[in-house]
């Protein structure tokens, strides 16, 4: 009995020892318990996918799978800036040329004048990144007119590691031929553009003339390879950034693909894009696509 008395009286007696007087208006002091931080692995998780994903789109743009396009996908728009911005657009320009340059080192030249090396201009000898920054690295619908005025700036500067693979075909004793889908109209700045930019010393500078506008970019660069080839000109080489400027017919020995994923040479228009993101559970993350397409013919193209 004694001890139960006790008992009872015990939190009474830790009050009147304690070294702070007892306030009954204050509450007491809450339990505070540290839960780990599950949403920030969640998110890395996503933001994880979301890159995998916008890699492995590029990927298929670069093989020529996902064709045609408009706009890079808006979950990517982050993805395509630090690529083109960052060291791997570097990286992976350098070693086009690189490439290139060991194919243009082994192929035997026959000394007549006729071996010739075909270069795009767009993206392929200049860059148009400036002009690109400045409207959304692609995810914007490329508008024709915009991109004639940042052309008549003359600005686009030198991608150096075409300037250095150009230097080297030439040096090599090939005849380089630049064969471009800007108008003829556009020849004189885009003659200074290149000159300021380093390039000089090609042997033609081919424009699309009144008769070929209209025309898909394939079939026009096709048309103009098939004249140098009835001109008796041997094409061993040829680099851009577009398939169009490869595919084809009269087609080179050897084709070198720089990579660009902000912008599509067209060959078709684009009905509608539709894009859902869905999460399956709380441990997965998907990403779909569902892609309409028409199969209307667009006269223009980008360059």
């Amino acid at each position: 009995m004694i001890f139960f008395k006790l008992f009872l009286i015990f939190p009474f007696l830790t009050l009147a020892f304690s070294h702070e007087a007892f306030n009954p208006h204050l509450l007491p002091r809450p339990l505070i318990i540290d839960y780990p931080n599950l949403a920030e692995p969640h998110f890395k998780e996503i933001e994880a996918e979301v890159k995998l994903q916008c890699t492995s789109w590029r990927f298929s743009v670069e093989a020529n799978n996902v064709n045609p396009w408009k706009t890079i996908p808006e979950e990517c728009v982050e993805y395509v800036k630090d690529y083109v911005t960052g060291r791997g657009y570097g990286v992976d320009l350098e070693r086009v040329s690189s490439d290139a340059g060991v194919y243009a080192k082994s192929v035997e030249l026959r000394g007549d004048g006729k071996d010739v090396w075909v270069f795009d201009v767009d993206d392929t000898l200049l860059s148009n990144l400036p002009y690109y920054a400045d409207h959304g690295y692609g995810s914007e619908v490329f508008d024709k007119l915009e991109f004639e005025k940042w052309v008549k700036k003359g600005m686009a500067p030198a991608i150096k590691s075409s300037l250095k693979l150009y230097e080297e075909v030439l040096s090599l004793g090939f005849k380089v031929i630049l064969l471009t889908g800007r108008s003829e109209g556009k020849r004189r700045v885009t003659t200074e553009n290149l000159i300021n930019a380093g390039f000089r010393d090609w042997y033609k500078l081919i424009l699309r003339a009144s008769d070929d506008h209209g025309k898909l970019a394939t079939i026009y660069k096709s048309e103009k390879r098939s004249e140098m080839e009835k001109e008796g000109y041997r094409i061993l080489g040829n680099s851009g950034d577009q398939w169009s400027d490869l595919l084809g017919s009269s087609m080179s020995i050897r084709s070198f693909k720089l990579p660009n994923p902000m912008v599509l040479s067209q060959n078709y228009s684009r009905a509608g894009w539709r894009r859902n993101w869905t999460t399956q559970s709380a441990d997965s993350f998907l990403l779909l696509y569902h892609t309409d397409w028409t199969t209307e013919i667009s006269s223009e193209k980008c360059p």
